[in-house]
């Protein structure tokens, strides 16, 4: 700071009233040291009124700000002094810019959380709750709503009753964003230490009345707030009080109502318990598989190994063959890809639900027909979990009805595709066997070295190195490299880089022993390729190569082929010859 202990802020002013964006944003986001460099009594006196009186900028610069400030209880003296950041962050909390408050509100519930046994502390953001909640304006009361769980745990039994009552004005406020933004705390509000009664005489009325809302996107939010609200009640009071909404929001007249059920139908079964689900939620679930909106099919499909475990083992597996299987039969054959893709990613996880005998009769068929989808994304989700339908069937089963789909990826117009099933691979070779790659996946791996897609062909390589920390040195010795090595006289160029990138990513997996008496010699040879590219590629990969063999081989044949490189005609050749000599110096 020099002399003039004002630098600092001075700086920071003439930076905040800048007019480049860019140049207040970095301003903000370097607050903390301005702090640090005044120290707590200045931050307090001076930094955060100032910080205060200048909230009016783009939303970018507000959303940093308001992130910063939940970061500065060190900086203004501890949690003791906290109560100086509300003022600040209480104007944020009314900025038009949703995720502005969102952000404000974020950093007050840092800041409460720290509060802990400060009542007089505490006491400010109570009063802050107080006026964000009979605020003029939609945007204060609906920020309240995310305070009042933070505050609530703080609060003597008074100070609760009376935010029991503010949160019941903003359940029922005029606005459909307050709404909206209380039905969505609801639950974690009936969760912060409510009493059961209260929750019983309050808060399940509210949840009730939200979930009758006129405007669906308040609906939906009741419907993610019935989990928070079911867990504070009795088996019995769950039946009677949530159990009858939740039902009747299965099969809303919205959509967006009924996909929520589906989203979070695991949670809703947790909440409710076994015996509540055994009697009353396997008649909502079930209908929501049939649904006519894509959209609730594709998430009641994600949901369907979640429902099944979650099912009391008395009627498990009654309950998945007669209702759950004929329903994932017809969803195998959904008009939507992205129903039976959201299938395909989790159909496997009822093998083990089902059993071995099962699975065969039931599961396998269906498998093999996402096996030949049309659509790329299902077929690779189903290959993505094999590993769970391989513990339950067995290698035999599994490898006769995966290879054909394998080839036909493998050998997709699209490169993405291709792309994707080379990185299963690995999980397939280490499900299928050493015996059965060797025989029928070994050269679909080498075809994809002479892609002509070059993030295939370095793919593949990458695919080489992991296949060789699966299967061992002795299997990369006889299997793989012999067949990479041979593509280091081929015609094209292509492979011939090739052949330096699989060495390369081999290199740290293989032992001294393939390196030395297998690898360096081809690419010691490579040194004189007509081709620039593969002579300064051959540079690179002299330099990887030498921290496996030994210094004498290093001496006599690596360090002699890069001076030689040195003095290539192509100026590329010789920067990386000379690099990799300077590596060995070292």
């Amino acid at each position: 700071m020099g002399d003039d202990s004002l630098y600092p802020v001075a700086v920071l002013i003439d930076e905040l009233k800048n007019e480049d964006v860019t140049q207040r944003l970095n301003s903000i986001k370097r607050l903390s040291t301005i702090a640090e460099a005044l120290g707590k009594d200045r931050t307090r006196g001076e930094l955060v009124p100032f910080l205060t009186d200048s909230i009016d900028d783009e939303d970018e610069v507000l959303l940093a700000l308001a992130e910063e400030l939940g970061k500065f209880v060190p900086f203004v003296g501890g949690a003791e002094h906290a109560h100086v950041l509300v003022k600040p962050l209480e104007v944020l909390t009314t900025m038009e810019e949703n995720v502005v408050r969102e952000k404000a509100v974020e950093s007050l519930r840092g800041i409460i959380g720290q509060l802990t046994e400060m009542p007089k502390q505490v006491q400010a953001f109570i009063d802050l709750v107080r006026r964000l909640s009979t605020g003029d304006w939609f945007t204060t009361r609906t920020s309240a709503c995310g305070l009042f769980a933070a505050v609530f745990v703080h609060a003597d039994a008074k100070t609760k009753a009376e935010l029991i009552q503010l949160f019941s004005a903003l359940c029922q406020d005029d606005t459909p964003m307050v709404r909206r933004a209380a039905a969505g705390k609801l639950g974690e509000f009936a969760s912060c230490g409510v009493a059961a009664a209260d929750v019983q005489a309050h808060l399940v009325p509210l949840f009730q009345r939200l979930a009758q809302d006129e405007q669906d996107s308040v609906r939906l939010l009741a419907v993610e707030s019935s989990v928070g609200v079911a867990k504070q009640l009795s088996e019995a009071d769950r039946k009677k009080l949530v159990v009858p909404t939740v039902k009747a929001c299965a099969s809303d007249a919205s959509w967006r109502v009924r996909y929520m059920v589906a989203d979070k139908f695991a949670d809703i079964q947790q909440a409710m318990g076994q015996e509540l689900t055994k009697a009353e939620l396997i008649g909502a679930y079930i209908p929501l598989l049939k649904d006519q909106e894509a959209e609730v099919r594709t998430a009641a499909s994600f949901k369907v190994p979640d429902f099944c475990v979650n099912l009391h083992e008395s009627v498990q597996r009654d309950t998945v063959l007669k209702l759950v299987m004929p329903c994932v039969n017809d969803l195998v054959a959904d008009e939507s890809q992205h129903v039976r893709a959201a299938l395909a990613s989790v159909i496997m996880a009822l093998a083990p639900v089902l059993g071995k005998e099962s699975t065969i009769e039931h599961l396998l068929p269906l498998f093999l027909r996402l096996l030949k989808d049309e659509f790329p994304e299902v077929r690779l989700n189903i290959i993505s979990k094999l590993d769970k339908v391989n513990q339950v069937i067995g290698i035999d089963l599994l490898s006769q009805s995966l290879l054909p789909a394998i080839v036909e990826l493998a050998e997709d117009r699209q490169w993405r595709v291709r792309l994707a099933i080379i990185e299963y691979i690995p999980l397939l070779a280490e499900q299928l066997g050493v015996d059965f790659f060797d025989e029928k996946l070994s050269n679909l791996c080498m075809t994809w070295l002479g892609d002509c897609v070059f993030s295939i062909r370095e793919a593949a390589t990458l695919n080489l190195r992991r296949l060789t920390e699966n299967f061992g040195d002795d299997w990369a010795r006889n299997s793989i490299i012999p067949k990479v090595l041979s593509m280091c006289r081929h015609p094209n160029y292509l492979y011939r880089m090739t052949t330096l990138f699989a060495v390369s990513a081999l290199t740290d997996v293989a032992s001294p022993d393939v390196v030395g008496t297998l690898m360096l010699p081809c690419v010691l040879q490579m040194a004189e390729d007509t081709v620039p590219n593969v002579r300064f590629n051959v540079a690179k990969v002299l330099g990887s190569i030498s921290a496996k063999v030994d210094g004498g081989v290093v001496k006599a044949q690596i360090v002699p082929v890069l001076n030689s490189l040195t003095k290539d005609a192509d100026g590329d050749v010789k920067f990386y010859a000379a690099e990799s000599l300077a590596v060995l110096a070292k």
